[in-house]
C-alpha cells in the first residue's frame, strides 16, 4: 500500500483521536452499520481530497465499510493532522498522502498520487482534485462516474466548469445541502474560526472591533460567535440583501476601506479573491490582526502586504509579523490559509457528522444513479437531506410533531380561505 505521511509512529495517538470524534458522530455511525451489511460502494475506488482531520478519519472508515477502496490527500497544506493520517494508513489500511505544512509542489504531487489509483468517484473540498483532473486529457481518467464537492468555493468553480460545458462528469454539491451549510458553515465555521484566532494569538476579543468580510452562512457564524465573546462586529459585504440582514442582526455595516481604519481583527469568509488588498493594509492601525477562513488564501492580497513591508518574522506559531515602512505592525495568521484548521482543529465532530453523512450518502446515490445524470452540478436529493436531519434529531433525543391528516389536506388545497 502506497502512502506519504509525516510519521507513521503517530498512528496510536491518531486512533484515539478518531475514536473520540466517532463518539460524537452518531449519524455517520448509523450509516456505517448499514454500509457494512449492504456494501453499496463495493468494487469502487474513491479519491478524496479533504482536510485530513479526525472527522475525515471517521468518514474514511464509513466509505471503506461500504466496500470502497479509499485514497485520501489533503485539500489544504496546513490542515492535515499528522497523527490522523498515520492512523488511517496503519489501522484503517487507507492510502493517505498528506503532511501538515507541505509545500505547493508536494501538495499537488499528493493529488496526483490519489488520481494514480484510477478512481471511480471523486470527493472534493475546494475542487483542486477536480481542477487537476480537468487540466489533464479526458483519456487520463476514464473510470470516473461522478463526484461530490464540500465547499462554497468548490461549488463556484464547478458551476463555472458546467456553465462552459466542460464538466466531464456529474457532481453533487454537498455544500448546498441544508444539513451542511446551515449547520457546518454557520456553527462549525463560526466556532472553529474564533477558536483558531484565539489559539494563534491568545488575544481578548471582548471590546475589540472585529471585521467579518462576507455575510454568508460562514460569515454569520463568525459574526455571531465574535459578538458572543463581546467583540464589536463590523460586517463588510457586496450583496445588498446580506448587508441589510447583517444590519438588522445588530452589526455595523460599512465598506472595507472604512473598516480597515478601525478594525482590530479581520477575517475573510467570502470565497472570492483579494477581498483585503494592499490599499486596505495601508490603512490599518498598528497591531491589526488579519486572518482568513475561506477555503483559499487568495482572499488576502499577501503579495501586496509583502510589497509594503520592510521586514517579516514569525513571532508565534501561525502568526507572521509584517513591519511597514512607517513602523506599524500587521499580523497575518496561518499564512492566510484556513485559520480554523491551520491553528485549530476545524469543525467539531458533532456538526461534521451531518456534513460527512451527506458525503457518504451522496457517494452511494452517485454509485446507484450516475447513468441517469448529466455532466452537471446537482443538489443533494431532498430525501437524503431530510433523512440526515431526522437521524440527527433522533441522536439528540429530540422529538417533533407530525402533520395531522387535516393539516396535510389544508396545505395541499386552495379552496379554504378566511
Amino acid at each position: 500500500m502506497k502512502y506519504d505521511v509525516k510519521n507513521i509512529g503517530l498512528a496510536k495517538k491518531g486512533a484515539l483521536r478518531i475514536e473520540w470524534a466517532s463518539n460524537n458522530m452518531p449519524v455517520l455511525n448509523l450509516i456505517k452499520q448499514r454500509f457494512l451489511k449492504e456494501k453499496p460502494l463495493k468494487g469502487l475506488k474513491i479519491a478524496a481530497c479533504l482536510h485530513v482531520t479526525t472527522e475525515t478519519g471517521v468518514l474514511g472508515g464509513v466509505l471503506k465499510a461500504g466496500g470502497a477502496e479509499v485514497f485520501i490527500c489533503a485539500s489544504n497544506p496546513l490542515s492535515t493532522q499528522d497523527d490522523v493520517a498515520a492512523s488511517l494508513v496503519r489501522n484503517s489500511r487507507i492510502s493517505v498522502f498528506a503532511i501538515k505544512g507541505e509545500d505547493t509542489k508536494t501538495y499537488y504531487s499528493h493529488i496526483k498520487s490519489v488520481l494514480a489509483a484510477k478512481p471511480d468517484i471523486t470527493m472534493d473540498d475546494g475542487a483542486d482534485l477536480v481542477s487537476t483532473i480537468h487540466q489533464a486529457p479526458a483519456s487520463a481518467h476514464p473510470n470516473i462516474i461522478g463526484g461530490t464537492e464540500e465547499t462554497t468555493t468548490g461549488v463556484i468553480r464547478l458551476r463555472a466548469l458546467a456553465q462552459e460545458a466542460k464538466l466531464r462528469y456529474p457532481i453533487i454539491a454537498v455544500n448546498d445541502a441544508l444539513t451542511k451549510h446551515m449547520f457546518d458553515n454557520r456553527y462549525g465555521t463560526g466556532q472553529s474560526t474564533i477558536d483558531g484566532i484565539i489559539r494563534a494569538t491568545n488575544k481578548l476579543l471582548a471590546g475589540a472591533d472585529f471585521v467579518v468580510c462576507g455575510y454568508g452562512w460562514c460569515g454569520k457564524g463568525a459574526a455571531m460567535r465574535a459578538s458572543g465573546l463581546g467583540a464589536k462586529v463590523i460586517v463588510v459585504e457586496v450583496d445588498s440583501l446580506r448587508a441589510l440582514e447583517a444590519s438588522m442582526d445588530g452589526f455595523r455595516v460599512m465598506p472595507i476601506k472604512e473598516a480597515a481604519k478601525i478594525g482590530d481583527v479581520f477575517v475573510t469568509v467570502t470565497g472570492d479573491i483579494n477581498v483585503i488588498r494592499r490599499e486596505h493594509f495601508q490603512l490599518m492601525k498598528d497591531g491589526a490582526i488579519v486572518s482568513n477562513s475561506g477555503h483559499f488564501n487568495v482572499e488576502l492580497d499577501i503579495a501586496g502586504l509583502e510589497k509594503i513591508s520592510i521586514r517579516k518574522k514569525q513571532i508565534r506559531d501561525f502568526v507572521d509579523e509584517y513591519i511597514l515602512k512607517d513602523g506599524r505592525k500587521i499580523y497575518l495568521l496561518g499564512e492566510g490559509r484556513l485559520i480554523n484548521l491551520a491553528a485549530a482543529e476545524g469543525h467539531p465532530a458533532s456538526v461534521m457528522d451531518m456534513s460527512f453523512a451527506n458525503q457518504a450518502l451522496s457517494a452511494e446515490y452517485m454509485a446507484k444513479n450516475y447513468k441517469k445524470l448529466e455532466n452537471q452540478v446537482y443538489k443533494v436529493p431532498d430525501d437524503i437531506d431530510k433523512k440526515i436531519a431526522a437521524l440527527k434529531l433522533k441522536s439528540l433525543g429530540i422529538k417533533i410533531d407530525t402533520l395531522t391528516s387535516e393539516q396535510k389536506k389544508y396545505l395541499s388545497s386552495w379552496e379554504m380561505g378566511t
